[in-house]
């Protein structure tokens, strides 16, 4: 089976994407910037939808809210969802507010049977909506509570038994908590779920020494790279792409990072099914 390779769609690179056919398998969107009923944005959206195959990729869903998911954000994020006919849609396993304000932020959650209880409802809330299992991430993390009862991979892998979601694992993000909490980023990978994997995300992050923070304006690291391939190792053949949030370079230098990916997933596969 053939790897499959993409990157975020970003309004800096959207002519290039209009106007030629880029070595891409597919392309992830952001699904809060195209919730809405018209406009340019959705123009473009479709425009380049028609050449190339889509993955939704949501901000603000707030999975770990106490107060349950918003109707209006779900029925919107719905009718986004059956306009583009995504490969799958994806959130973030965080909160993002409290009391009806909104941090615009990925607040990680405690690793308790409290809160597992709460994402669980919410993630079935989701999928009853979408007709379709969501695909949630696990995001990058600086403090951690002293409540915590499990690992952040037991906590992923128990969501899964109890929902039937599957997995965006974030290679950097998995490297960045594991630095700023001393855990082992391999016993992460080693203790998630295979079968629930679907993609993988792979970006830069700011090094500050003695902590590391997840910022996506950089180039992904040797670090992550190393980790990625130990992630190919351990999963298979998982989508892969690149992910750049801020600093978006042009875009063949994202295509440059892109072919790293490609090369070492070929060289890990090869050497797999040789063995």
């Amino acid at each position: 089976m053939t790897s499959s390779f993409g990157l975020g769609l970003r309004t800096q690179h959207y002519n290039e994407f209009l106007n030629a056919r880029q070595p891409v398998d597919w392309l992830e969107v952001i699904s809060d910037n195209f919730m809405v009923n018209g406009g340019k944005p959705l123009a473009i959206l479709d425009r380049i939808r028609s050449d190339y195959p889509m993955t939704m990729h949501g901000v603000s869903m707030s999975i770990g809210s106490v107060n349950g998911l918003e109707e209006d954000y779900l029925k919107r994020l719905k009718a986004l969802e059956q306009r583009i006919e995504p490969m799958w849609v994806s959130d973030h396993l965080c909160w993002g507010g409290v009391h009806g304000r909104k941090l615009h932020d990925l607040m990680p959650l405690p690793f308790t049977q409290e809160a597992l209880d709460v994402v669980a409802r919410n993630i079935h809330h989701a999928q009853d909506v979408l007709k379709r299992p969501l695909v949630v991430e696990n995001v990058s993390s600086y403090v951690e509570f002293k409540d915590s009862e499990m690992t952040e991979w037991e906590f992923l892998s128990e969501i899964c038994n109890a929902t039937g979601c599957q997995l965006l694992l974030d290679i950097n993000n998995i490297y960045v908590s594991a630095f700023n909490h001393g855990f082992s980023a391999f016993e992460f990978i080693d203790g998630v779920p295979k079968e629930h994997i679907c993609q993988f995300h792979l970006a830069g992050h700011q090094n500050n020494g003695d902590h590391l923070i997840d910022t996506h304006d950089h180039p992904v690291c040797a670090g992550v790279w190393d980790l990625y391939e130990y992630a190919l190792t351990r999963y298979g053949n998982v989508p892969t792409m690149i992910e750049r949030d801020d600093n978006v370079p042009p875009l063949a230098e994202l295509l440059d990072e892109l072919d790293i990916a490609r090369k070492i997933a070929g060289d890990v596969l090869i050497t797999e099914g040789a063995a």
